[in-house]
């Protein structure tokens, strides 16, 4: 056998295709990575770092039960609009109750005037 048939291919050849297939894979099936760090001194617990890492396609985290970008404001359009629409409707709500109370205070004021 010569040294060039034992030999690893050069980084970068024929390993484009294997890429590709392992990240269509992955991202199609899913892949977790998980972790914990714990840091103990004299037996007492101090820290615990617990790490979870899923990667996979957005359709897969969906079929998982996984879409919380959906309702999160900072990466969805829409989650912002249902987020201000919400708050527009809490402060009309707001001002409503403000307004029937300072109505109710001036029908008090002018009653009390009546009355003097």
């Amino acid at each position: 056998m010569s040294m060039a048939g034992r030999m690893p291919e050069p980084y970068g050849q024929g390993s484009g295709a294997n890429l590709a297939d392992i990240l269509e894979r992955v991202l199609d099936k899913g892949i977790v990575i998980a972790g914990d760090i714990r840091i103990n001194l004299l037996d007492i617990e101090l820290l615990t770092i617990k790490l979870r890492l899923i990667v996979a396609s957005v359709d897969k985290a969906k079929e998982m039960g996984i879409d919380w970008w959906e309702d999160d404001p900072a990466l969805s359009s829409r989650a912002r609009r249902n987020e201000l629409s919400r708050e527009n409707t809490e402060l009309r709500e707001r001002l409503a109750r403000l307004e029937t109370l300072e109505a109710a205070v001036a029908d008090r004021e002018r009653e009390e005037e009546d009355r003097a």
